[in-house]
């Protein structure tokens, strides 16, 4: 494919251009209920080229070689037009160009298990819950995404990589008379097919937490000292810290920007957070992000002060710091923008007996259901929790919802946890969709966290 490419990106008369191509196959099955209602698979391809000349930059997206004259046109002309009318000409952060073609080690590669497998595991899986009565209804799913990239720039780059993801999970929805109770379940990771197996405990596990939010009393409204478990953790660091360490959401924000500089001390020292999708098998691996940029492993907070951020070559010229690799497209229909990759905030000593321990009397609060931001301010809900009194787990708790400002919560981190744990399953919708988006965390004990219920 390099070839073709090359002779295209030969046709560019620029200061800078690239080309990604794309080969994108996709499977998914869905059962609603007991129902089958879903069972597809489609593979599709494109190019995004892109174009920076006199300071500006500009992209094109197509999806047939033969429309490459008319792509390298019009790119030229939009450049050229968003030259003439931008009051800051566009500049690329520098990086060395890269030669490799990367293929991961899968130790069951998905696109070799056959369609009828598949959906027999999925539907195995979807049955468990139905094995006890209180159950209402499930939503469970095959999903599989595997993207082929080429990638070259007029730097001299040029990078071939496969970025393999599956993910098999849904819902579990119990109902007692008018009440319903709803639980996440499944897994899923860019490690092969082999991740899936074997998760017949997991969706029983979570079949009997459904069942006991039925029989649990909703939680009181108040003030609480909480511990959150690793999945929470995790999504209060993507969600309510994490999109802005993402440069190009504060780069026109003047408060937010002095607010954010680095230096600034935004937690307590016991904080520290992380974004790094380079250990191998984790949901949100990947060496080359789609500017050809080689990621890195990027400290974003330590001990609570603000250390780095997440750029693409753009950005990062912009703001005069490193180039991190975190510029992520969804796929060959879209260029890429500034995406988290595998955040998480780093573990601590401390057991999570010993958290419970410290917090004394308050709640154990456990897996996120949704939730939303609104800048500085969040809101989430937890599936479900439990009253702890003089450090034990006592009654469960449903029907929570946990919100905060984010820079008092980092404050109000008292206790961090030593059993950092990664999702398995991910997901970001800025933008454009992101299903590697990775988020984790330890156990953390937070004091006077607001607490919504009845």
């Amino acid at each position: 494919m390099f070839p073709q490419l090359e002779a295209i990106l030969a046709k560019v008369e620029a200061d800078y251009a690239d080309l990604r191509y794309e080969i994108k196959q996709e499977t998914i099955i869905t059962f609603n209920g007991r129902e089958l209602t879903q069972v597809g698979t489609n593979a599709t391809d494109g190019f995004v080229l892109r174009v920076l000349k006199r300071g500006g930059f500009s992209s094109v997206t197509f999806t047939r070689e033969d429309q490459a004259a008319w792509a390298v046109r019009t790119a030229l002309e939009n450049a050229g037009l968003l030259a003439s009318q931008v009051s800051q000409p566009v500049s690329l952060a520098p990086v060395p160009a890269r030669e490799e073609i990367f293929l991961p080690l899968l130790p069951e590669d998905p696109r070799r298990v056959p369609l009828e497998e598949k959906l027999e595991l999925t539907r195995r899986y979807n049955e468990i819950p139905y094995r006890s009565s209180g159950i209402a209804t499930t939503q469970t799913q095959y999903a599989e995404i595997c993207r082929e990239k080429y990638f070259i720039n007029s730097e001299g780059s040029r990078l071939r990589e496969d970025l393999v993801t599956t993910r098999l999970g849904g819902t579990i929805t119990s109902r007692d008379g008018t009440l319903t109770q709803t639980v996440r379940v499944g897994g899923g990771g860019s490690d092969g097919f082999a991740r899936l197996r074997h998760q017949d405990g997991e969706f029983a596990e979570k079949t009997k937490i459904a069942l006991d939010l039925l029989k649990a009393e909703p939680v009181e409204a108040g003030a609480y000292n909480v511990v959150l478990n690793p999945d929470l953790t995790g999504v209060f660091t993507h969600e309510a810290f994490g999109h802005f360490s993402e440069a190009d959401l504060i780069e026109d924000a003047p408060t937010m920007r002095e607010r954010l500089a680095l230096g600034a001390l935004l937690g307590n020292e016991q904080v520290s957070i992380t974004d790094d999708p380079t250990p191998p098998g984790q949901l949100g691996f990947y060496r080359y992000d789609d500017e050809g940029v080689a990621v890195r492993p990027t400290a974003l907070l330590r001990q609570g002060v603000l250390v780095g951020r997440l750029h693409s070559r753009r950005t990062a010229a912009a703001f005069g710091e490193p180039v991190s690799g975190h510029c992520v497209a969804e796929d060959y229909r879209y260029p890429p923008i500034i995406r988290m990759g595998t955040i998480y905030l780093e573990p601590g000593e401390k057991s999570l007996a010993e958290l419970l321990q410290d917090l004394g009397d308050g709640l154990y609060l456990l897996n996120a259901l949704g939730g939303q931001t609104s800048g500085e301010n969040f809101t989430f809900g937890a599936e479900y929790g439990y009253q702890v009194r003089g450090g034990r787990q006592h009654k469960m708790v449903r029907d929570i919802n946990i919100s905060g400002n984010l820079y008092q919560t980092l404050q109000r981190i008292t206790g961090v946890g030593n059993d950092l744990t990664l999702s398995r399953t991910g997901g970001c919708g800025k933008g454009q969709l992101n299903v590697r988006s990775c988020h984790g965390g330890p156990h953390v004990l937070m004091e006077q966290m607001v607490i919504g219920g009845r």
